[in-house]
């Protein structure tokens, strides 16, 4: 299906008014059994923390918004997948190839529609936490 054919088919015209005047989303908070399992594996993949506060709170500064992790006594992120939008349809590929070196899995790169034209580079971390890491393309 072509992009023009697929906004026709999923999205509603007139669009409807959004009920709250949101700018955004300012983060994601991930919370981890292995805690610092999972703060060594997100910095391998991201580069140390830009937020430290004490033993239990590490932050990534992600675009405009926060992705940060804590420790859980109840397990890991269920029923969650994390969307990275990147620059470009390379950088999500480079972004995925760091997960997966860092010990994540992930499927081949797929160019998708979903809202948009994306390069989809699914991962899923050591601790089965879903990430999605999308791409524009050109339409």
């Amino acid at each position: 299906m072509d992009y023009e054919s697929y906004k026709k088919a999923y999205f509603t015209e007139p669009p409807p008014q959004p009920k709250f005047n949101f700018i955004g989303l300012h983060g994601v908070a991930l919370y981890f059994s292995d805690y610092a399992a999972a703060v060594d594996y997100y910095t391998a993949v991201l580069g140390p923390p830009s937020y430290v506060e004490g033993e239990s709170t590490r932050g990534w500064s992600v675009g405009g918004a926060w992705l940060t992790l804590f420790p859980s006594q109840t397990g890991n992120p269920q029923n969650a997948e994390i969307h990275f939008l990147m620059g470009n349809p390379q950088e999500a590929e480079r972004l995925q190839r760091a997960f997966i070196a860092a010990g994540g899995k992930g499927d081949p790169p797929s160019d998708q529609l979903m809202y948009e034209p994306l390069r989809f580079c699914p991962v899923t971390d050591p601790f089965g936490t879903s990430i999605l890491i999308v791409g524009r393309l050109p339409e």
